[in-house]
Parts: structure tokens; C-alpha cells; sequence
């Protein structure tokens, strides 16, 4: 675990955020990391960097969502990458034609299009290990929506400090050396190092959702409450997503295209429900919420009139001789 000193008006203790995280991968390694060029990656950069991380292979997607700005930001990481004598990778996504072919939101095209992205530079590079700033209060937000959306543990856990994703047959580590550290603190390091960073507009605007949690809800609920109630969403979301490590360790493989009815129709529901979901993951099913599963589960029912249900983009989950899979 990261550790905290929440509230602190000083810059954050980066050597004791080392100490706990960042000793499982040696600075002599090579990784990927995600460079946007706001403060958060420009901060993780610097301070990865100083810690002796020479190998970095800094990455950046060109969104296209804001014109000329996004050709300036592109321009601006790569001269990060310059400075710091870096790797570095670009490619450009059309995100917006994406989100509109997809029927997705934007900010739900702009994730995957980065991912898909990190995937393929982390296979043409081989390397599978990537860093990205995300941070407490990203933690916090993610929370928050999570719940709002009716999302069980396994939502609520949202962001981990190690995780796994296995996007288009690549598998990759993310690594989040920041998400115990708050922005404020980031600020305080980035002022007292004195880091130039770009600014995205888009972050104020109050459309998107995560942006409304932020700048209104938080805000709100604080006042409220009379408190600052972010170090304790923060803890909760922490557990839950340390109990979430150890129950998927009790799932059964996920790794096979076909899932056997008669072996998830054996366990208790709360893990047939965390089965599929883990299943549903691994073969990159989208859009996988409370319903997709619960008309999954509904295949275990051999008397179940029907034996296919539908799922995103045209695909099918269907029962077939006591195995479930997707078509």
C-alpha cells in the first residue's frame, strides 16, 4: 500500500511511495508508460525518471478531440520524451468517429482506443509492463460512478495499483505507482520542481460524468457532511478491491473460449456472478454490466426456454451441449 499523509501542503514523500510499490519492478527494466502531457503523467514521468527508470518507452495517443490542441499536446510529450532521452510512440485515433460507430461514449472510445494502442506498442516492442498516473482522487471518482451505476465489489474495487488486461490476445501489466497519492500533492511536486505541463479544457466541462463527480458531487457531499470524505471513499474502494483480488483467486480458469454449465451451476451465486464476469473479461466482452450476467446465469436453467442471449456489438453468448461461449 502506498503510503498517505493526506492533506499535506507540502510536496509528496515520493521515496515512500517507491518503497512499497515500485521495488517488484527494477529500474533497470524496460516498461511502456502513458504519457497524456497533463500534469499527472508529467509528474509520474519526472519523478520515474530521477528514480534511475532509463529504459522508459513513453507513449501517447493522438485523441483528435480537440484539434490543433491535440497536435500540440502530441508535439509537447514528444519533446518530453526528448528531454528525458526516451523511446517514444504515437499514433493518432479518430475517437470521436469511434464512439459514434461503436454507439459508445467518448470517453469510453478514448479509454479503449488508448488501450488498444498501449496493446499494440507493448507487442511490437515486447515489452508488457506499463505505467499510468492515475491517482487517489481518480480512485475516489471511479468509485463513485461505479456505485451510482449499481456496480457490485467487483465494480466498486475500480482501479488497482497492479493489474492485468489481456486486450486484443496482448496481455498487460499496468502498473499505477500514483493511486495512493493525491492531486494536490501532485501539484505541490509539480510546482516545486517547477514541470511544464498542458492543460486540457475539456476537464472542466461539466457534460461528462466523471467530470460532474468531480467538480460538483465531491464537492457537495463534503460540504454536507463537513468533512473531507475522500481519504475514507479512498479506504473503501482499497478493500474492496483486495478482497477482489483474493476472490477471483477462487474462480475457476477464465482462459477457455467455453465455460462449463455444469461446473458454474455448482457454485454459490454471488460466485457465479464473479465467474462470468471474470469469464466475460477474458474473452473482451464489452458493455458487461448486472443484466449481461444475470441473463447469462439464466443459460444454467435447463428448463431456460431459450439457450442464446445477446450481448454488445453483435456478439452471443449461447449454451450448447452443457458449454457456454460466445459467438
Amino acid at each position: 500500500m502506498i503510503a498517505l499523509n493526506v492533506g499535506c501542503s507540502s510536496a509528496m514523500n515520493w521515496i515512500q511511495t517507491k518503497t512499497n510499490l515500485l521495488r517488484r519492478f527494477p529500474v533497470d527494466g524496460r516498461y511502456l508508460i502513458g504519457v497524456s502531457g497533463g500534469r499527472d503523467s508529467v509528474a509520474l514521468v519526472h519523478w520515474l525518471v530521477n528514480l534511475g527508470y532509463k529504459k522508459l518507452i513513453v507513449c501517447h495517443l493522438n485523441h483528435q478531440l480537440r484539434g490543433r490542441s491535440s497536435d500540440a499536446d502530441a508535439r509537447f510529450v514528444e519533446k518530453i520524451a526528448g528531454k528525458y532521452r526516451a523511446e517514444f510512440e504515437l499514433e493518432s485515433a479518430n475517437v470521436h468517429a469511434f464512439a459514434t460507430k461503436q454507439k459508445m461514449s467518448i470517453e469510453t472510445a478514448a479509454r479503449d482506443s488508448r488501450y488498444s494502442f498501449f496493446a499494440k506498442v507493448a507487442k511490437r516492442r515486447r515489452c508488457h509492463t506499463i505505467f499510468l498516473a492515475h491517482h487517489a482522487d481518480d480512485l475516489v471518482e471511479t468509485f463513485l460512478i461505479n456505485l451510482f451505476r449499481g456496480a457490485g465489489s467487483a465494480g466498486l474495487a475500480g482501479i488497482r495499483e497492479v493489474s492485468t488486461r489481456c486486450i486484443d490476445d496482448v496481455g498487460l501489466t499496468i502498473v499505477r505507482p500514483l493511486l495512493g497519492v493525491w492531486r494536490k500533492q501532485i501539484d505541490n511536486y509539480v510546482r516545486k520542481h517547477r514541470l511544464t505541463f498542458r492543460e486540457d479544457a475539456s476537464n472542466k466541462n461539466l457534460n461528462p460524468f466523471r467530470n460532474r463527480i468531480r467538480h460538483r458531487i465531491i464537492p457537495y457531499l463534503e460540504k454536507i457532511c463537513g468533512r473531507n470524505i475522500r481519504p475514507a471513499i479512498w479506504r473503501a474502494a482499497t478493500i474492496a478491491g483486495e478482497e477482489e483480488a483474493w476472490i477471483e483467486k477462487q474462480l475457476p480458469d477464465s482462459t477457455d473460449a467455453q465455460f462449463s454449465v455444469g461446473q458454474l451451476r455448482a457454485l454459490p451465486v454471488a460466485l457465479q456472478r464473479r465467474a462470468i464476469l471474470k469469464w466475460l473479461r477474458a474473452q473482451n466482452i464489452a458493455e458487461v454490466g448486472f443484466d449481461v450476467i444475470e441473463r447469462i446465469r439464466s443459460l444454467l436453467d435447463p428448463a431456460a426456454p431459450v439457450a442464446k442471449i445477446n450481448l454488445a456489438h453483435h456478439q452471443h453468448a449461447r449454451r450448447r451441449a452443457g458449454r457456454i461461449f460466445v459467438e
